[in-house]
C-alpha cells in the first residue's frame, strides 16, 4: 500500500477542539483519524480505518489460532429473542428500539447473546458437535446517556463478540482459559499495558467474569490491586472482608438525645465529643451509621425508596450499588415532600422496617454493631443503635466507596492502591442462562438430552483505538505501535522538485518490499508543517528526504525514541525491513 498526502483524504489541525477532553480523543481528531457524526458517533477517516483494520487483523488472527469460526449477525434484531431472555425490559432505556412499516418490533444490537444461542440450537443436536466457539466483529449500540471521549464511550462501535459452547463445566472452565490466554496475546500483540481484574457480570449474567483494563488516567474504570498479592478487581466487583456477629445483648441500650443543627457527620461528631454523649469524647466518623436514601426502579416497575446504611467515614458509591441492584437503576431520593416520615439528615435504621421501606447495609455493620445514628426526629440522635436488637436489615450490599489503604479482600495482609483503567475487553463464564432460556440442547452419548454451557468473551476495536492512543502519545502527537500504526513509514519529502522525486522513488521501492508506506509529496507546505504533521500522525518510522538527498542519504527518525540516523538511500531500505520485521509487522 503507498498512500500520498497530496491526495490522502486527510486536514491535520494546529489546536485541540473544544469539545475534546481526552487525549486521545484530541489526538485522533487533530491528525485525522476520525471525525465527529453525531452524538456518540464517530466517521472513521482513511488513516483511522486503516488503525481500526489493523487492529482487527490482530484480533481475528489470534483466534483463528484458537480455533473460533467467524460469523456475521444483523445489526437490527427483532424484539422477540431479546424478549424470551428477559433482556428487552432489562436493558430499559439503554437501547435503540424501533418499528418497522408494519408495527413490529426491532432493536440495534447491544450484543448478541440470544442469536448466537439460537443459531447453535437451530445448527447443533449432537454431543458429537461440541465443542464450538464462534465469533463475530459487528457493530454494536448503546444508547449512552451522556457519550463522551470520543471512541472511549460513544453509541455506536466496533466490537468482536465471541462465544463458546460446552456440554458441561469443565469445558466451559476450558475454553474461557483458552480465550483469557488469547486475549492476553492480543493484548500484548497491540502494544498494550493491561491488567485483568476481577468484575461484576452485570445484564450478561454467569459466574466468573473478568475485565481486561487498560492503564490510564482518563479510564472511566476504577479498580483495585494489592502490592502484597495478585489480586486486582474493578471497584464494583471488590468484597468487603466480613465482620464476625456478635451479641446484640451485650449492647447498652440505646439512648437518644437533641443533637440541634447536626444534619451531616463532622457536625454531628462535633457535638458528640464536646457533650461527651455516652461518656466518650473519642468519637469519630467510623463511630456513625450514615442512612442514604435512593430510589430503585426495576425494569417496567415503578420507583421506590430504599435506604443504605455505611459507616459514618464511607461515602455510597452509586456505581457500586448500581452494579449490586442491577438489572435495576438508581438515582438520589428526590421525593421527599411525599415521604415526610424519613427525616432529611437525621434517617436512623430504626423505624424503616414498620415503614415498609428496605434496608440494606454495609458487610461492616454486622450483627452485635452498635452506632451512633439518626433518631428520625429533626434535631436528634441516638447511640448504641445495635444491629440484630434495635433494628434489623434486609441484607448486606457492597455500596460503599472502596478506598487506598483498605485490606486486601484476598491475602488480608496487604493494602489495596487504585488505579484508572479504560475496559478494553471482558470474559465472562456465562453459564446456561440463554441455553436455558431458548431449550439449547444437544443429544448425549447416552442418548438423553444435555444441555450446553455458554462463555462470552468481548472487545472493543474501536474503543481499543482511543485506548491505545491513551498510552501512545507525547507532547507532539500519537506515536503508535508498529503493529497498529496505519502505515509501516512515513516519507516526507523535505524540499520540492529532485526530493519530491526522490521520497516518491523510494515509496515505491519500500512498498514493493511489501511495506505500508505513507508519503508527504505535498509541493507547497513547508518543510516544517511536514514535521509537524509527521509527529502529530505518529507513524514509528519517518525517513527524511532533504538536503544530503542530492548527496545520496536520507535521515531515519524513530517516533517513540527521537533518535535520527543518516543512513544511504540503499541502506534505508533495508533498515526498515530489518526493524519492521523485528517489530512482527507482516511483511504484506
Amino acid at each position: 500500500m503507498l498512500l500520498r498526502m497530496a491526495t490522502l483524504f486527510l486536514r491535520t489541525l494546529r489546536e485541540d477542539p473544544a469539545d475534546a477532553e481526552v487525549a486521545s480523543h484530541r489526538l485522533l481528531l487533530r491528525a485525522g483519524y476520525i471525525r465527529r457524526a453525531a452524538p456518540g458517533g464517530f466517521t472513521m477517516l482513511p488513516l483511522g480505518k486503516l488503525v481500526l483494520d489493523r487492529v482487527t487483523e490482530v484480533v481475528r488472527s489470534e483466534l483463528a489460532e484458537v480455533g473460533a469460526q467467524e460469523v456475521q449477525f444483523p445489526a437490527l434484531l427483532p424484539r422477540e429473542p431479546y424478549e424470551t431472555s428477559g433482556r428487552w425490559v432489562e436493558y430499559g432505556d439503554g437501547i435503540f428500539t424501533l418499528a418497522d412499516r408494519r408495527g413490529a418490533e426491532f432493536l440495534l444490537a447491544p450484543t448478541h447473546e440470544e442469536m448466537f444461542a439460537l443459531l447453535v440450537r437451530d445448527l447443533f443436536s449432537s454431543y458429537r458437535d461440541y465443542p464450538v466457539l464462534l465469533y463475530q466483529v459487528q457493530t454494536k449500540f448503546r444508547d449512552e446517556a451522556r457519550p463522551r471521549a470520543g471512541l472511549l464511550r460513544g453509541r455506536e462501535f466496533l466490537m468482536k463478540d465471541a462465544y463458546s459452547f460446552d456440554l458441561d463445566d469443565a469445558g466451559l472452565a476450558a475454553s474461557y482459559a483458552t480465550m483469557r490466554a488469547a486475549y492476553q496475546r492480543i493484548f500484548d500483540r497491540l502494544g498494550m499495558s493491561y491488567t485483568i481484574v476481577k468484575a461484576m457480570s452485570g445484564l450478561m449474567g454467569g459466574s466468573a467474569s473478568e475485565e481486561f483494563l487498560a492503564t490510564a488516567p482518563a479510564g472511566e474504570d476504577t479498580y483495585v490491586g494489592c502490592a502484597a498479592c495478585a489480586y486486582a478487581a474493578n471497584t464494583e466487583a471488590v468484597v468487603t472482608p466480613a465482620v464476625e456477629a456478635t451479641d446484640p445483648a451485650a449492647r447498652p441500650a440505646a439512648t437518644t438525645h437533641d443533637t440541634p443543627e447536626t444534619p451531616t457527620i463532622e457536625s454531628l461528631v462535633a457535638l458528640a465529643n464536646a457533650r461527651g454523649l455516652g461518656g466518650r469524647t473519642d468519637w469519630t466518623a467510623a463511630d456513625t451509621l450514615k442512612n442514604v436514601v435512593v430510589t430503585v426502579t426495576p425494569p417496567g416497575g415503578k420507583g421506590a425508596p430504599l435506604v443504605i446504611g455505611v459507616p459514618g467515614d464511607r461515602e455510597v458509591d452509586l456505581k457500586r450499588l448500581a452494579a449490586a441492584l442491577e438489572p435495576a437503576t438508581v438515582a438520589m431520593f428526590d421525593d421527599w415532600a411525599a415521604h415526610p416520615f424519613l427525616v432529611r439528615g437525621y434517617i436512623g435504621p430504626q423505624v424503616l422496617a414498620g415503614l415498609g421501606i428496605r434496608y440494606l447495609v454495609d458487610p461492616r455493620v454486622a450483627v452485635g454493631t452498635s452506632w451512633l445514628t439518626g433518631a428520625n426526629e429533626a434535631g436528634r440522635h441516638a447511640i448504641d443503635v445495635t444491629h440484630g436488637r434495635d433494628f434489623v436489615a434486609d441484607g448486606t450490599i457492597e455500596a460503599a466507596e472502596v478506598r487506598a489503604g483498605d485490606p486486601c479482600p484476598a491475602c488480608g495482609e496487604g493494602t489495596l492502591t487504585m488505579r484508572r483503567g479504560i475496559e478494553i475487553g471482558h470474559v465472562f463464564q456465562l453459564g446456561r442462562r440463554f441455553t436455558d432460556a431458548f431449550s439449547v440442547d444437544a443429544l448425549g452419548a447416552d442418548g438423553k438430552p444435555v444441555r450446553p454451557t455458554m462463555g462470552s468473551y468481548g472487545i472493543g476495536i474501536s474503543r481499543a483505538v482511543a485506548a491505545i492512543a491513551e498510552q501512545h502519545h507525547d507532547e507532539r502527537g500519537l506515536v503508535w505501535p508498529a503493529a497498529v500504526a496505519p502505515v509501516d513509514v512515513h516519507v516526507v519529502a523535505a524540499g520540492k522538485g529532485d526530493q519530491i522525486a526522490g521520497a516518491l522513488a523510494l515509496g515505491e521501492r519500500l512498498h514493493r518490499m511489501g511495506l505500508r508506506v505513507l508519503v508527504d509529496d505535498r509541493a507547497n507546505v513547508s518543510p516544517g508543517v511536514k514535521f509537524t504533521d509527521a509527529e502529530l500522525i505518529g507513524v514509528p518510522v519517518t525517513v527524511v528526504v532533504g538536503r544530503r538527498f542530492a548527496e545520496g542519504y536520507v535521515e531515519l527518525r524513530d517516533r517513540a525514541t527521537g533518535e535520527r540516523t543518516d543512513l544511504s538511500v540503499e541502506e534505508v531500505a533495508d533498515a526498515i525491513a530489518t526493524r519492521t520485521a523485528i517489530s512482527g509487522v507482516p511483511s504484506a
